[in-house]
């Protein structure tokens, strides 16, 4: 633990330090240790990541970018939830950048959609609709990542009409 950081405090480190890759996936590279609204601050940083992997790789590497963050994003949040002994903490934000990169996938990389996204999957996540509020009861790294996954199913599909519908 970090000196003075009580072990429940929301940006404490595991045991041992702050080293380690499960910590600084989890975290996303420390952007989980935003002092307020980390959750937003883990959104705002995935859209960088988003935007590299469209430029380069396109739709198919934005779902590969999505998948890669769900499945090492869990993993590496149940570790960190385990050692910190916290069922969500909120240093984990590597959900956050899953679920904002799925949320644009397959969209068209416009300002309006992206922004958007942003905003609906940021709503939809605090929300969290069925069955997003039961995927989040489920154990560990799982549950932290698929309730957010989950709501950015639904802000990919809500795009998808709006992009449909207003020709964005």
């Amino acid at each position: 633990m970090s000196p003075g950081i009580p072990e429940t405090h929301p940006v404490a480190t595991p045991p041992g330090g702050a080293g380690g890759p499960a910590y600084w996936l989890a975290s996303l590279g420390g952007v989980g240790r935003f002092p307020f609204a980390s959750g937003t601050a883990g959104s705002a940083a995935a859209l960088l990541l988003w935007w590299a992997a469209q430029r380069t790789a396109g739709n198919w590497g934005v779902l590969g970018l999505a998948a890669l963050l769900a499945l090492a994003g869990t993993w590496a949040a149940g570790r960190l939830a385990a050692a910190l002994r916290i069922q969500d903490p909120s240093v984990v934000v590597v959900d956050e950048a899953a679920g904002m990169v799925l949320t644009l996938a397959f969209l068209p990389p416009s300002w309006p959609v992206v922004a958007g996204g942003f905003f609906l999957f940021r709503i939809l996540d605090v929300l969290k609709p069925w069955p997003a509020d039961a995927a989040e009861k489920l154990p560990g790294g799982i549950g932290i990542v698929a309730d957010d996954l989950v709501a950015a199913l639904y802000a990919n599909l809500i795009l998808r009409i709006a992009v449909l519908a207003f020709s964005i």
